[in-house]
């Protein structure tokens, strides 16, 4: 087990966190809220630390766990500092009134975050289909692992978060390259859909059923 950077402290910086720290990896918490960052530390529990925001992660896995809105700055502001660096992003750049998304027609956010990091940083797509309680309540609740998609176009970069994925007890699904993250944005869009007019409630999860 390693260091798990998570710019972010929200609820799913917080679900990720527990599910990390309980199969041994150690946390880096990383907010401009320093505050923040502290409370979700003690939140978490041991094997949690907080970071210095614009500093340099500890760990080689970055999760990017702040609105899309706030994400391009944050990861321009860190600059070179991500060199290296494994960049989890989990983020769905969806308008606040579901009437479509805020990147470019002929791009989407995974694509917008890779322009702004650093050239030897690897941007993979992981978790932005999963609903911070569901997630945070564990596979042991629906009674199978929960399904995390997974995009990229680093092979050796997918493996590792796969592996990450793995060792929070859920099932990493990869989609392919890097472009799939788009497809994954919109599979969002139809969880909020479903959320909105069909379930009424946050209470579920997209996956995938295999028969036979």
């Amino acid at each position: 087990m390693g260091t798990i950077s998570i710019i972010g402290a929200g609820g799913m910086a917080a679900a990720i966190g527990r599910l990390a720290t309980r199969a041994g990896h150690t946390v880096e918490v990383i907010s401009r809220d320093t505050a923040k960052a502290q409370v979700l530390v003690d939140r978490i529990g041991t094997g949690a630390t907080t970071g210095s925001f614009g500093g340099t992660p500890a760990g080689d896995i970055v999760i990017l766990a702040v609105p899309y809105s706030a994400v391009l700055d944050a990861v321009g502001q860190y600059g070179e500092k991500l060199a290296g660096k494994i960049l989890v992003d989990i983020t769905n750049p969806i308008k606040s009134d579901l009437s479509g998304f805020l990147t470019p027609e002929d791009s989407f956010g995974a694509r917008e975050i890779a322009k702004v990091a650093p050239a030897d940083a690897s941007v993979v797509k992981a978790f932005n289909t999963q609903n911070a309680s569901v997630l945070a309540a564990g596979p042991a609740v629906v009674g199978r692992p929960l399904d995390v998609f997974i995009a990229g176009d680093d092979a050796q970069a997918k493996t590792r978060v796969a592996t990450f994925v793995e060792s929070l007890g859920l099932r990493p699904m990869d989609t392919g390259n890097l472009s799939m993250a788009r497809t994954l944005e919109h599979a969002c869009m139809l969880w909020l859909g479903l959320m909105t007019h069909s379930v009424k409630h946050g209470n579920f999860s997209i996956g995938v059923s295999l028969h036979g």
